[in-house]
């Protein structure tokens, strides 16, 4: 199962592909279950049968490929993008449901994964208490064990010819020695964001012993059983969802800020796809479900919403094109990061815009 880092770096090799010579060349399909293969072909026939010459022979011998893949794997959520005439087949298993998606263009279909990244970041779990530990990598919402630590922590009764100070004191000591090496395995694996989780006292112990730049990156702590591992995950995975809505409403008031002082942003669809051209955009901003129809020219890759009959640059003919997708491709060839925000503030500013890097 590919990563939150995988799926990024799949997503931007995605980005750079386009067939500048037609305009219906890849097959995207996001699909559920096999179950769900019915709604594939309905797409399918309906697709086919509004193609004609190359197109049209491009287009049977990809979905045939796409449906012997579909009768022979095991494999639930997928998404899949194909093409015949450009020998590419790739599909990637998904963790979590989807909406079923068939979409026939030049490119790759990649909004619903740039979503995923957005919605799904990778995070770090420690489950411990004062003599073991487990360390989570959770990716996708999917949680995979990086380390599992125990010790042989001295028991709490009073061993023979100890005083109870000495024995507390040694006690003591091992705890610590216990956590300084939870500490040091989890500067090696630690992500972006942490969550720490464990009965009682044990917990604010092991927080004291992190350096500094790990603490940081603390978003919660959690008061939970050790064996409580399966509700935990999920438990840290609605947190984490939680974190990144606040994010993305910050990520709005941060546009709202740089425009308020001329600063370094842009809004609308036309500053903001200009902008993020020029490779000026750090941070795209994308109301969730706005969708808007525009026109492109696959010579020079001009882009503008509404329909217009030629190319203003070349004087080319030109394709329909979803302009949200086609600034997103941009993005990620620019290796801007990408946020998808409900916030109604982000309507008003044209639904979509950016903070940039630098200005011209």
């Amino acid at each position: 199962m590919a990563t939150n880092k995988d799926l990024q770096h799949i997503v931007r090799e995605l980005a750079e592909i386009y067939d500048a010579e037609s305009k219906n060349t890849f097959i995207s399909a996001y699909i559920n279950t096999r179950q769900d293969k019915e709604y594939i072909k309905k797409r399918a026939n309906t697709c086919e049968s509004l193609l004609d010459g190359d197109e049209a022979e491009n287009f049977s011998h990809t979905i045939s490929r796409i449906y012997d893949f579909l009768d022979k794997t095991k494999e639930q959520t997928l998404a899949i993008f194909a093409s015949e005439k450009h020998d590419f087949f790739r599909y990637l298993p998904l963790p979590m449901e989807i909406s079923n998606l068939f979409i026939v263009d030049s490119s790759p279909y990649i909004r619903p994964l740039a979503r995923i990244i957005d919605e799904w970041e990778t995070f770090t779990l420690v489950l411990l208490d004062s003599h073991q530990a487990k360390i989570f990598s959770v990716s996708l919402g999917v949680e995979e064990i990086q380390e599992n630590l125990s010790s042989d922590i001295m028991n709490k009764h009073k061993k023979g010819g100890w005083s109870q100070a000495r024995f507390q004191r040694r006690r003591k000591e091992a705890i610590h020695r216990f956590f300084t090496e939870l500490s040091e395995q989890l500067q090696k694996v630690a992500d972006k964001q942490i969550i720490i989780a464990g009965p009682g006292t044990p917990k604010t112990r092991f927080i004291e012993v992190l350096p500094k730049r790990l603490r940081e990156r603390i978003v919660d702590v959690i008061d939970v059983d050790f064996h409580d591992e399966e509700d935990l995950i999920q438990t840290s995975i609605d947190r984490i969802s939680s974190e990144e809505d606040k994010r993305s409403h910050q990520s709005v008031n941060d546009l709202k800020r740089e425009i308020f002082k001329s600063g370094l942003a842009v809004y609308g669809m036309e500053d903001t796809l200009k902008a993020i051209k020029m490779g000026q955009v750090d941070v795209l901003i994308v109301e969730k479900d706005y969708k808007l129809k525009g026109c492109l020219c696959e010579h020079c890759q001009v882009l503008k919403a509404g329909p217009i009959k030629d190319c203003p640059v070349c004087g080319g003919p030109v394709t329909e094109a979803d302009m949200i997708e086609e600034i997103i491709e941009f993005a990620e060839r620019t290796h801007a990061t990408i946020e998808f925000s409900d916030d109604e503030e982000l309507a008003k500013l044209g639904h979509v815009g950016g903070l940039l890097r630098f200005k011209l």
